[in-house]
């Protein structure tokens, strides 16, 4: 049977959330602080709306969905597995590292199922991509860049915690492993927080990676690339269909006492269609289901919580 799923906090996202769930024939309420909202938006897709009260006593539902304000996430999950709720966290899990583990900890004791909402790593095209990664195609891997550029989203969050751990996350995947050593650079520019950051990281194989998030560009830029010894791949979110994943054979190898390299044309490769959101609430069904642990679990959840947090202190509200 598809489990019976209420979303908690029905702003933006939540509303992703919320249309999402009622596709898939899963969405059984939904609950948000301003009231006049929730009572539209159940209208509008013929659910009840409920008191965050009214949602966890309520045993005919299975689980939940936190598209909350980030410092209310870890209270909130914690009340909802011990109420026997599985629970799903738009990310961040929370805004420091023991609320995080906390979370988690929570949420095992209590033999819940924790996802936290890293939507990337279900887009079909980062998955095709770490695909010819893991078959070897362009070698071993050396380095990865990240990139999330635009103009917006002052949310009362700095720009390394409402745009980074999406390329956190992807990081994590693509290495394998945690960082051992980050540093940052932050650049408040047009308001109090951070406005601008690269975050770089090493880790103990040898890889090295950097992300480069602002909401003060001029332009718009959202690609994530791998750089190994037989050649490069980048997922550009922003290309035109059918040209969102490039591989090319670019190589680099020393010739005597210098170095030489060789360039090649874009090899644009076909991916699979599909909603990142479908596919990853879809798998928190299914999870729920086969009780499975998550592709994006609460281990990987409290580590990116860690790195945002060594990477940008002031978290925000």
């Amino acid at each position: 049977m598809t489990p019976r799923i209420a979303v908690v906090g029905c702003g933006q996202w939540g509303q992703n959330h919320v249309r999402t769930l009622k596709e898939i024939g899963a969405l059984a309420g939904l609950s948000d602080a301003d009231g006049e909202r929730a009572e539209a938006l159940a209208r509008r897709f013929d659910v009840p709306s409920l008191t965050l009260d009214a949602v966890l006593s309520d045993p005919s539902i299975d689980a939940l969905v936190l598209a909350l304000p980030p410092r209310l996430h870890g209270e909130v999950a914690r009340r909802a597995v011990a109420a026997a709720k599985d629970v799903f966290i738009e990310k961040p899990i929370g805004l420091d590292p023991a609320d995080a583990a906390a979370t988690a900890e929570a949420a095992a004791s209590a033999g819940r199922i924790l996802m936290v909402g890293h939507v990337l790593k279900f887009h079909p095209v980062f998955q095709q991509l770490e695909e010819v990664v893991r078959e070897g195609r362009i070698g071993t891997v050396r380095h990865i860049a990240s990139t999330r550029l635009g103009l917006g989203r002052f949310l009362g969050m700095d720009a390394v915690w409402d745009l980074a751990p999406h390329d956190i996350s992807l990081v994590l995947q693509i290495s394998g492993e945690h960082p051992s050593q980050i540093h940052t650079l932050r650049r408040t520019v047009l308001s109090d927080e951070t406005d601008a950051a690269d975050i770089a990281f090493e880790f103990a194989s040898g890889i090295s990676a950097e992300i480069h998030v602002s909401r003060i560009s001029p332009y718009r830029d959202r690609r994530f690339s791998v750089i190994g010894t037989e050649g490069m791949i980048v997922f550009d979110d922003l290309a035109p269909e059918g040209q969102k994943l490039a591989l090319y054979g670019h190589r680099v190898w020393r010739d005597g006492a210098a170095y030489a390299f060789s360039s090649v044309d874009a090899e644009f490769l076909e991916t699979e269609p599909g909603l990142p959101l479908d596919r990853e609430l879809r798998h928190f069904i299914e999870c729920i289901q086969t009780r499975a642990t998550p592709r994006t679990g609460p281990a990987e959840a409290v580590e990116t919580v860690r790195i945002l947090q060594l990477a940008s202190p002031r978290a925000g509200a």
